[in-house]
C-alpha cells in the first residue's frame, strides 16, 4: 500500500479525544473539521508553570535520493514510546506546497509511521502558510505604498531589501522589476520573490514566544535603508500591528494524531538549508508541558538541521535537549560509499563501510553540543543482515548504539527497542547542552566556527560586499545574533556532489542577510536559492482528483 492509502485506511479518533489525552478540554480547542484543531492561546498561557518533559531531537545523515526517513522515524519513535508506557508527543513542521508539488513530496511521515490527515497536512492544512504569505506581502505592499505617497522615511529605493513570497517553486519569479506601467503604479525597482518557507515572517512565527513577542519581532524587521544608510524597520511604516493580526490564528499550534492515535503538534515550517529548519518554539514549549517526552525533528542532515536547532532555536528559546537520534539507512550509506542508485538493491558491505564516515561525522558533531546520541537504522527490505551488522559495528567503534528499526512496516511495534534506549538515554541526565559558539563572538568568527567545526572546512572566504555588511550589522548592534548558514543539504561542503565526509574544503559566503526580527544573520553559500525551481518532471504532473473526490498522487 502507498503512504496515502495507509493514511486513508487509518482509524482516526475525533480530535477532541486526542486533546483529552493531553488534558486539553474541548473548550480550549479550535476545531478545523473533525480530525485537526488549533490549541487556544489562553490554554497555552495556562501551561507556563508546569514542569518540562524531556526533549529528544531526531536528525539524520545527509539526504540522498535513496531516502533516510527522518520524519517517519520521528513519528514512529513517538508511537514506540507510547507503546512502552511513556507519555510522548511528536512535534514536526508543516510541509510546504513547493516540494510537495516538486520533487520531495509531502512531509507527514511514511508507511505505518505517519501523522494524519495526510492529505490536509500536505496541502492547505489550517491555512498557516497562507497567513504567513499574506503578512509578508502586506509588508511589501506597504513599503511600496509608503514610497508612492511621498516617502516620509526617505527610503532609498535602491536599498529596499524586503522581497515578496509565494509558497510554490517558481524560478521565473526569482529576479524581476516591479511597478512597471506608468507613474500611477509606483516607482519601478528591481525585486523578486522567495518561497514562503524562506520568509523572515516564517522564522519569526517559529521563534516567537507569544503574540506580544510576535508583534515586537515583526516590528524589528529591517525592510531596507534610507539614503543616509540607516535602517528602516517594519514598525517605521506601521505594518507590524496589521501583520500580527493576520498571524493571530497561525500562531496557535495545530493538533493532529499519528496512525496509532497518539497526539502530534504540526506547526511552522522554515526550510533548513535557507532558514533554521525547525517547528515552532510555541509548539515545542507547549509539548514539553503536556508530555514527559517530546520528540522533534530538524530539517535535512545534522550539519544543517541539528546545528541550527542547537545554535539558533535552543539558544533563543532556552531549550535543553536531553538526547538526539541520528537516522541512517543502509541504502543511503551505500550511496555515500559511491554506489549508484540503480545498484543499491545488491549487497555491498564494503560500500556501507565507506559511506558510514558520513554517519560518523554527524555523530561526532552532535557530541560537540554535549548531547548524548544514538543511531536509528531505518530498515528497508533490501537490507541484508551483513550490511546492518556493518553499520552497527561502525557505530560501536564510535561508542554509540545503532538500533535496527522497522516502524515503516510495523508502526510503533517495530521501533520499541529504540524507544526503550532513547527513553533511558533521555532519563540518564548526562546531557550537558552548550551551543557551539558564544553570543559575543564576531559574526564572521561564528560563520567560521560552523564551517570549520561542523563542515570541516579549512577556510572561509567572503565577498567584499558581504564582509562590509557583516561589519555594518555589528555596528548596528546585531553582532550578538547567531548565524544561519544557507548551504546545500547534500554534502558537508558547498558542493552537492561531494558525498561522504569531505575535509579541508573552502566555504565561500557570497551574500549575507540580516533577519533582525527573527534574530539571526543569514550567510548564503554556494548556489543556494531562496526560491527553488520545479524539476523536469514535477510531482504535480501525477497529482489529481478522482471522480469519487479522493486525491491521488500525493506521496
Amino acid at each position: 500500500m502507498s503512504d496515502i492509502e495507509i493514511a486513508r485506511a487509518a482509524s482516526k479518533l475525533p480530535i477532541h479525544e486526542i486533546g483529552t489525552k493531553l488534558g486539553i478540554g474541548y473548550e480550549n480547542l479550535v476545531p478545523y473539521g473533525h480530525d485537526k484543531a488549533k490549541i487556544s492561546a489562553s490554554f497555552l498561557a495556562s501551561l507556563r508553570d508546569r514542569p518540562d518533559g524531556r526533549l529528544i531531537l531526531v536528525t539524520a545523515i545527509n539526504p540522498t535520493p535513496a531516502g533516510e526517513g527522518k520524519t517517519t522515524t520521528t513519528v514512529g519513535l513517538v508511537d514506540g514510546l507510547n507503546r512502552i508506557g511513556r507519555r510522548a508527543l511528536v512535534c514536526v513542521r508543516e510541509p510546504s506546497l513547493g516540494p510537495c508539488f516538486g520533487i520531495k513530496g509531502g512531509a507527514a511521515g511514511g508507511g505505518h509511521a505517519q501523522v494524519v490527515p495526510m492529505e490536509d497536512i500536505n496541502l492547505h492544512f489550517t491555512g498557516d502558510f497562507h497567513a504567513i504569505t499574506s503578512a509578508h506581502n502586506l509588508l511589501a505592499a506597504m513599503i511600496d505604498n509608503h514610497i508612492y505617497w511621498g516617502n516620509d522615511e526617505d527610503i532609498d529605493t535602491r536599498r529596499v531589501t524586503w522581497r515578496r513570497v509565494v509558497d510554490m517553486n517558481d524560478r521565473a519569479l526569482r529576479q524581476m522589476v516591479g511597478a512597471l506601467g506608468g507613474a500611477r503604479n509606483g516607482f519601478p525597482r528591481e525585486t523578486g520573490f522567495d518561497i514562503t518557507v524562506a520568509s523572515e515572517v516564517m522564522a519569526i512565527l517559529c521563534l516567537a514566544s507569544d503574540p506580544a513577542d510576535l508583534e515586537t519581532r515583526l516590528g524589528g524587521i529591517v525592510v531596507g535603508y534610507r539614503r543616509d544608510k540607516s535602517p528602516v524597520f517594519a514598525r517605521d511604516i506601521k505594518a507590524d500591528g496589521a501583520m500580527a493580526v493576520l498571524l493571530k490564528d497561525a500562531m496557535q499550534p495545530n493538533l493532529v494524531q499519528t496512525l496509532e492515535n497518539n497526539p502530534a503538534l504540526v506547526h511552522g515550517g522554515p526550510f533548513a538549508n535557507i532558514a533554521h529548519g525547525c517547528n515552532s518554539v510555541v509548539a515545542t514549549k507547549a509539548a514539553l508541558k503536556l508530555a514527559d517526552y517530546v520528540v522533534t525533528e530538524a530539517g535535512f542532515g545534522a550539519d544543517l538541521g541539528a546545528e541550527k536547532f542547537f545554535n539558533i532555536k535552543c539558544r533563543k528559546a532556552g531549550l535543553k535537549p536531553a538526547a538526539a537520534v541520528v537516522v541512517a539507512t543502509v541504502r543511503a550509506l551505500k550511496m555515500n560509499g559511491g554506489i549508484a542508485k540503480s545498484d543499491l538493491a545488491q549487497e555491498n558491505v564494503a560500500a556501507v563501510v565507506r559511506g558510514a564516515v558520513n554517519l560518523g561525522r554527524h555523530v561526532e558533531n552532535i557530541r560537540k553540543f554535549g548531547v548524548p546520541v544514538i543511531v536509528a537504522i531505518n530498515h528497508f527490505t533490501s537490507d541484508t543482515p551483513q550490511e546492518v551488522a556493518a553499520v552497527q559495528a561502525f557505530a560501536k567503534e564510535l561508542g554509540v548504539e545503532a538500533i535496527l528499526c522497522r516502524h515503516w512496516a510495523e508502526g510503533g511495534a517495530g521501533i520499541e527497542e529504540l524507544a526503550q534506549k532513547v527513553a533511558a538515554l533521555a532519563d540518564s541526565g548526562i546531557a550537558d547542552f552548550q551551543p557551539l559558539y558564544p553570543d559575543d563572538m564576531p559574526l564572521l568568527e561564528k560563520i567560521e566556527a560552523v564551517a570549520k567545526g561542523i563542515y570541516r572546512a579549512s577556510m572561509v572566504t567572503v565577498d567584499r560586499t558581504a564582509a562590509e555588511q557583516l561589519a555594518q550589522f555589528e555596528a548596528m548592534g546585531y553582532g550578538a545574533l547567531p548565524v544561519c548558514i544557507a548551504k546545500t543539504q547534500y554534502s558537508f561542503s558547498t558542493d552537492p556532489a561531494a558525498l561522504g565526509a569531505p575535509e579541508n574544503h573552502k566555504v565561500h559566503v557570497r551574500e549575507v542577510r540580516l533577519s533582525a526580527g527573527a534574530g539571526f544573520v543569514v550567510a548564503v553559500t554556494g548556489d543556494i536559492m531562496t526560491m527553488p525551481g520545479l524539476p523536469r518532471v514535477p510531482a504535480a504532473e501525477s497529482i489529481r482528483l478522482r471522480q469519487d473526490g479522493m486525491i491521488e498522487g500525493l506521496f
